[in-house]
């Protein structure tokens, strides 16, 4: 059986291009976190601030798991609004541009795999 991805808090398993497609949704509602779960108990997070996404990828809640990074940025990109309110700020190498954590979600759900040639920093 392949691994299979939900959004947090519903049943049915979406496709790499379903999800984002509600991402996208998602974010231009101004709901800037989602959470993944896949049936391995894998979970994914994107958190966005309509620009650059934080992308996360961890093996079980308790792991600390990897973010996707894009090395050679510099600064800091803030506006990373979490579903409890907080408004988190970022190094811009921590973070990646939109159209590319959207790459990194499809190849995730699609694969298992983080996309390749996607920088990728262990949180451990």
């Amino acid at each position: 059986m392949s691994e299979t991805w939900t959004f947090e808090g519903e049943r049915t398993a979406v496709t790499a291009e379903k999800a984002v497609a509600v991402l996208r949704r998602r974010i231009a509602e101004g709901r800037l976190e989602t959470w993944l779960t896949s049936s391995a108990g894998r979970l994914l997070s994107v958190v966005s601030n309509t620009e650059r996404a934080l992308v996360m990828l961890l093996d079980a809640a308790d792991d600390p798991g990897a973010h996707a990074v894009s090395a050679g940025s510099r600064g800091v990109s803030g506006g990373f609004r979490l579903a409890n309110g907080q408004c988190d700020t970022y190094p811009a190498a921590d973070t990646v541009p939109l159209g590319e954590a959207f790459r990194i979600v499809r190849r995730v759900i699609g694969t298992g795999l983080p996309r390749a040639g996607a920088g990728w920093c262990s949180d451990g």
